[in-house]
């Protein structure tokens, strides 16, 4: 199994609560680091889906740890509902979603995701559709200002998209060395000492896996699958997933704010949500955590709870 640390292990467990004979859901099984902490610490059966074929391939030896308690399945987690009731499963009691790409994947040059290793320039989870080498040698200007400016939040977006342009004129753009060579000549140096290249990769990172969209596939359903008092734990890592686990928490637990005084929606009661805020402000690794693993620094944990019947409230 992964020698990688699974981030907030401690404050993900504590919101889940696992217990025995409960279903749980690893939505993002990446090096198991949550799956094994769950099974252990009760007697319950997991489910673990994986876009990405390696990170299936690796948790056979978790699930031989764990027979007939540990079931991994290949598909993007945006697809849960159909995968999980293809195998007769029709409702959680916990769901886990750890966002972003994996360690294993940053850490495979041949992966290419990260502009610190050489390597072809693919950034694709699941192995399958266009690559980050199409996005850059075929998009027009426009298109990739949109996923640099929208999806890296890259200040400079036109320029690094021009540089693009004029030297994929001269050769295709095929690795990651090289296309992390045209960005930072693109940008300023940045005086926090974040390598210029890091807000470009992201968007491209992003584009390539609709990332955006499948996490917004992935809390509607994660949310219609929790059963009473099931709980939802999300860990996001930069602040286009945080907003959108916010946004869909708040919502789901009738705080998204109310109707205009003035529009005559707001003289009736608002409908009783199905479910309560576990955490009312994102939790943050501990200080003790992002010094042993510096890739915590940016994680926040968000928490949801389905509401139990005849308003029993919140499990304690």
């Amino acid at each position: 199994m992964s020698t990688h640390l699974p981030v907030m292990l401690e404050e993900v467990l504590a919101v889940l609560q696992p217990r025995d004979g409960a279903i749980y859901l690893d939505a993002t099984f990446g090096g198991g680091g949550y799956a094994a902490a769950i099974l252990a610490a009760a007697d319950c059966t997991l489910w673990a889906l994986d876009r990405d074929p390696d990170a299936i391939a690796r948790g056979a030896e978790l699930a031989a740890k764990y027979p007939g308690r540990l079931h991994l399945v290949q598909t993007c987690f945006g697809d849960m509902l159909d995968s999980l009731a293809a195998r007769g499963v029709h409702a959680l009691d916990g769901v886990v979603m750890d966002l972003g790409v994996s360690s294993f994947q940053i850490d495979q040059a041949e992966r290419g995701f990260s502009f610190r290793h050489d390597g072809p320039l693919d950034m694709r989870m699941g192995r399958e559709g266009a690559t980050a080498a199409d996005l850059v040698n075929t998009m027009a200007e426009r298109e990739l200002v949109t996923i640099l400016s929208d999806l890296g939040e890259e200040r400079h977006a036109r320029r690094v998209a021009r540089a693009i342009l004029r030297e994929r004129a001269v050769a295709p753009i095929t690795t990651t060395a090289r296309l992390a060579e045209i960005i930072r000549g693109a940008v300023p140096r940045d005086p926090s000492g974040i390598d210029g290249a890091t807000r470009s990769f992201q968007a491209l990172r992003i584009a390539v896996n609709d990332e955006l969209g499948e996490i917004e596939r992935g809390l509607a359903a994660a949310q219609a699958l929790l059963a009473p008092g099931g709980r939802l734990v999300v860990v996001s890592f930069h602040s286009l997933e945080d907003r959108l686990v916010k946004r869909a928490m708040v919502g789901a637990a009738g705080r998204a704010g109310t109707a205009s005084r003035h529009d005559p929606a707001a003289l009736l009661p608002p409908p009783a949500p199905d479910f309560d805020l576990l955490t009312f402000r994102a939790l943050r690794p501990g200080g003790a955590e992002t010094h042993a693993n510096p890739r915590a620094r940016s994680a926040r944990l968000r928490g949801l709870q389905r509401r139990l019947p005849m308003s029993q409230g919140i499990t304690p």
